[in-house]
């Protein structure tokens, strides 16, 4: 199996990238592993572990693209890119069944739908990451940021592909699928989610209906479908209240002895805690609906995280998923299209 990685994606690159890379490498043994960036410093880094080079494949690279810039422009203009090179052994390599990549988001999307495409059948890919929720379960977004504007059948879509993504991944039988709005209600919402809400409920998923966002990692649901722009800032309201909060406590804990005397009790529910909002153990997010497996990992992974985006990479290629939701979109492209006629 060949997996190709940006080496000089992301704020903590080039090292924890090799590191993850070299996690990987030990642990499974029939993994090859193409990495680009400077061809110097990479090997200079991966001297540093005790693994079988032979599995891994450095491509010299000159530019690094940074968050600051323009996508469009970056692409386009930084051909000897880390992570333009890596985008095109993903297209043109038949042997190559997926990339992970940590580095600028924008870059990373808009490389996607310029050189990889999206599968047959599929309207828009997504970006669909995974969160936890607090019955330790997990909750699929799906889309988190490619589609600032989306339409009715772009939602149809990304909800077929979430339920296949998490009954395929995680084997629930049948996904509890919710459409992010600002009331329960069947009524509610703007214009896109009435038009998208009785064709959801027509659909071959298991809709149960709107899901408002404070309820996002209730564990209620198991996708939540959403435009881009409005999973973006649902994500990152529950990123920065997570955050927060856990701030919050570890402040006040240390404010008072008595609270830092009953923390020494609480010590395993804190790292208990601590471990279930860790992003690093879930990955990064699929585009989902792309021709080929891509895995945006977060900006700030470290190599844990970069790990489990190649694993993620690992199980999907095996389950063959991307098969899979080419035959679901396909089976239901009539009910889709016809759908949206009557509408």
């Amino acid at each position: 199996m060949k997996i190709v990685v940006d080496g000089f994606g992301g704020d903590n690159s080039p090292d924890e990238i090799v590191k993850g890379v070299a996690l990987a490498i030990k642990k499974y043994s029939d993994l090859y592993v193409i990495i680009t960036g400077d061809k110097d410093k990479l090997e200079e880094l991966f001297d540093n572990y005790d693994i079988d080079k032979s599995r891994i494949e450095i491509v010299h690279t000159t530019e690094i693209i940074i968050n600051d810039e323009s996508p469009t422009e970056a692409i386009r203009g930084k051909k000897d890119s880390s992570l333009v090179v890596a985008l095109n052994i993903l297209k043109e390599r038949e042997d190559v069944c997926g990339l992970v990549s940590a580095g600028s988001t924008g870059a990373v999307l808009t490389g996607a739908f310029m050189k990889i495409g999206r599968m047959k059948g599929v309207s828009r890919p997504a970006l669909a990451p995974l969160l936890p929720t607090k019955n330790k379960g997990r909750v699929l977004l799906i889309d988190c940021g490619a589609n600032m504007d989306s339409k009715p059948i772009n939602l149809c879509h990304f909800a077929l592909m979430g339920s296949a993504y998490m009954k395929n991944m995680f084997n629930i039988e049948n996904p509890r699928v919710a459409l992010l709005n600002v009331g329960v209600e069947d009524k509610k919402g703007n214009e896109l989610c009435h038009q998208t809400f009785p064709l959801l409920k027509q659909l071959p998923i298991n809709f149960v209906g709107n899901m408002e966002a404070r309820d996002f990692l209730s564990g209620k649901y198991d996708v939540v479908v959403s435009d881009g722009f409005s999973g973006n800032v649902l994500l990152k309201a529950s990123e920065g209240a997570i955050q927060t909060l856990m701030s919050i406590l570890k402040n006040e804990i240390k404010a008072r002895k008595m609270s830092m005397i009953g923390a020494l009790f609480m010590k395993k529910s804190f790292k208990a805690v601590k471990k279930l909002m860790d992003y690093e153990q879930w990955g990064g997010s699929p585009f989902l609906g792309a021709k080929k497996i891509l895995i945006k990992s977060h900006g700030s992974s470290f190599a844990p995280s970069i790990l489990a985006s190649i694993e993620q990479v690992i199980q999907i290629n095996n389950d063959k998923l991307y098969d899979k939701i080419e035959k679901q979109i396909e089976e239901t492209q009539d009910i889709c299209e016809k759908l949206i006629e009557n509408k």
